[in-house]
């Protein structure tokens, strides 16, 4: 990101802008990780436990409201490209900031699983096309980011083991985002063959993404171990290695719910029962190694908090993965049907609920008083 993630930065109040304009000038990215973690604790409030009228229509707002705010980043980006184009390319070349263009489909996948929990109950079947169409769109985003960002920084970019962070996981993680959301829509699709070939794609994309993630995090323990953290304007960075284990366990626990019935009605019954069993086995593995990292995480903000922790855009860096670990958690209490998976996924989301609300004030603040808008890539 732009702020969140570089040096300290000299900011200026939107008031002191030279021109509106300077708004989108200098829009980058990293703004969609709002819609991520808004996105997230939206879904991740809709599937707790309890039947709770309130908190449903919390979610669904928070739901609406994400929506709100990705339209109007989307748009704001589309101008910064129409009206800035020689600067905005520029980005390709940035280290840090073109990790994010991950975050956008991302941000698109907590709108797609939106439609089918909120969506679906409030306007009926047909949301489940816009929702297919959106998917697509979503595959395709993916797959480019989790091919041209990487591509970029062999090629063009200059990168350094004592300077990686776990922001290099949001390209090739975007895809296997992609792969939990296909397993939430596959059953609603028409007819079995389209169930199927959404099905296989999804697999793919996660087999896509999280062999290169663990490649990634193995590098980033190398480097924490020799070269220490990283800058506390970089500190939530710690959270963002929880991103593909969550997301991997939850993808690996949908697609696996929905192999029986999706193989079987493709003549093929037998691989769905396989792979409904190795999705299990596979997402409470993936879930043990998430509780290590996240425990990781806590150890290594508590030693950030010592020193200071200045706000910056990266902060939701402790929103989004922890909410994609809590629907992990909660799906395996449904599942398994374990009272200790239950509460600990209401405890998650508790937490992630108060992360959102610091993060979103602290948002709103520094965007109105101290001009985060106004750093360019």
């Amino acid at each position: 990101m732009t702020c969140p993630n570089s040096a300290p930065a000299t900011f200026k109040p939107f008031s002191h802008l030279q021109h509106p304009r300077e708004v989108i000038r200098q829009f980058t990215p990293n703004w969609f990780a709002a819609t991520m973690g808004t996105g997230v604790l939206a879904l991740a409030l809709a599937q707790l436990p309890v039947a709770n009228p309130v908190l449903h229509g919390i979610a669904e707002g928070l739901w609406l409201f994400n929506i709100f705010l990705f339209v109007l980043f989307t748009a704001l980006y589309a101008a910064r490209w129409t009206l800035f184009f020689d600067e905005a390319r520029r980005i390709f070349g940035h280290s840090t900031v073109s990790m994010f263009f991950g975050t956008i489909p991302m941000g698109l996948a907590t709108i797609i699983n939106g439609f089918l929990v909120f969506g679906l109950p409030r306007w009926g079947e047909g949301v489940i096309d816009l929702a297919e169409v959106l998917w697509w769109l979503d595959v395709a985003m993916s797959l480019a980011c989790g091919v041209l960002i990487p591509y970029m920084m062999f090629t063009r970019q200059e990168h350094s083991i004592d300077q990686m962070t776990a922001v290099w996981l949001l390209p090739v993680v975007a895809a296997e985002v992609a792969a939990a959301s296909g397993g939430l829509l596959a059953p609603h699709l028409a007819d079995a063959h389209s169930q199927l070939v959404m099905l296989v794609t999804s697999y793919v994309l996660w087999a896509f993404s999280l062999p290169v993630a663990f490649s990634i995090l193995t590098i980033l323990l190398l480097r924490m171990a020799l070269h220490k953290l990283p800058h506390e304007n970089m500190a939530a960075s710690s959270w963002l290695a929880l991103g593909p284990i969550g997301t991997g366990a939850l993808g690996m626990l949908l697609l696996g719910a929905d192999a029986p019935a999706i193989f079987a009605a493709n003549g093929l019954p037998g691989i769905g029962e396989i792979a409904a069993g190795l999705g299990l086995v596979a997402g409470i593995t993936l879930w043990g190694v998430g509780l290590w990292w996240m425990l990781i995480a806590v150890l290594i903000t508590v030693r950030y908090l010592r020193v200071g922790l200045p706000f910056n855009l990266g902060w939701w860096g402790f929103t989004c993965p922890l909410g994609v670990y809590s629907l992990a958690t909660l799906k395996l209490a449904s599942t398994l049907n374990l009272t200790f998976f239950s509460a600990f996924g209401c405890v998650l989301v508790a937490l992630l609920a108060v992360m959102w609300l610091v993060v979103a004030k602290r948002t709103v603040q520094g965007a109105w008083g101290a001009g985060c808008l106004s750093r360019r890539a």
